[in-house]
């Protein structure tokens, strides 16, 4: 594992779970920290923790990502620390709960999170990245991105958000030096599932995997260069099949004329004769 200096990584959402486990993994692999998560306590011990035993630098910064002042906290970091090379775009909220059943002032909470706050960050950082010609951008979407009827439809309409968010920014930046990567976790131990309203002991184990499986299986996918990851997927042909079938159905999906199933021209065809022979 390579311990050379790598610039610095922010992490969002960075003071437990999965954001806690990026923050180790990359120290681990050369980077200095940025921080940012609501829980001040839980950050300064992890800050803490994650110098003694790594030597990196590590700052942290306690915001509210649904809090206009503090994403914009974050947002000036982001445009002018030109040390940061990597944005793991790791903050969200999630929800299990049908449609009817949820509450709509969190679902508005949760698309500002999850779509909003990510897309900001985004965009605080992309440029600095291209002008440097390097920078990579981590967005933990979610396998509710390509099925959502799984949860909460809001929750998967928001991940779903991100990737198609992510291919695009693929697509924009790859030439320019950017990396970007989704990561579509599965069902992972952290404490999502409380705060979703799905203790974690309801599910069942085979489909649960650690956060530490879950980030290690995601690092490696960027270091083979994937842009779409998804750790629980055993065969990545599969992926690669599904990809392949939109992108081919891509060219299909605009044209002058509607599809002859929808038989439009017919049916004006039918118009003009009966008023034709009156």
């Amino acid at each position: 594992m390579s311990t050379t200096d790598k610039g610095t990584a922010l992490i969002t959402g960075a003071s437990a779970g999965i954001g806690a486990i990026y923050a180790d993994r990359l120290a681990k692999r050369g980077y200095d920290l940025i921080l940012v998560a609501r829980d001040k306590t839980r950050l300064t011990g992890l800050a803490q923790r994650l110098r003694s035993s790594t030597g990196r630098s590590v700052d942290t910064l306690a915001a509210d990502l649904n809090d206009k002042t503090d994403l914009a906290k974050v947002e000036a970091i982001l445009r002018a620390n030109a040390d940061i090379t990597l944005l793991v775009n790791n903050a969200g909220v999630g929800a299990t709960a049908p449609l009817l059943n949820a509450d709509v002032e969190k679902m508005d909470d949760m698309i500002h999170l999850n779509v909003g706050a990510l897309t900001r960050l985004t965009y605080a950082a992309a440029p600095g990245f291209v002008t440097r010609g390097r920078g990579t951008i981590i967005n933990i979407s979610s396998i509710v991105a390509i099925s959502p009827e799984t949860l909460n439809g809001v929750y998967g309409g928001s991940k779903a958000f991100v990737l198609a968010f992510s291919l695009s920014l693929h697509h924009e930046l790859a030439e320019k030096g950017v990396r970007v990567q989704a990561v579509l976790p599965g069902a992972t131990a952290t404490d999502f599932w409380d705060v979703a309203g799905v203790p974690l002991h309801h599910l069942p184990a085979a489909i649960v995997m650690s956060a530490g499986d879950m980030v290690d299986a995601a690092l490696t996918g960027l270091d083979q260069g994937e842009v779409v990851t998804i750790p629980s997927l055993a065969d990545k042909v599969d992926w690669d099949s599904y990809e392949t079938a939109r992108r081919t159905m891509s060219g299909k999906l605009s044209s002058a004329v509607p599809a002859p199933r929808y038989r439009v021209g017919a049916f004006a065809a039918s118009k003009a004769a009966v008023a034709s022979a009156k």
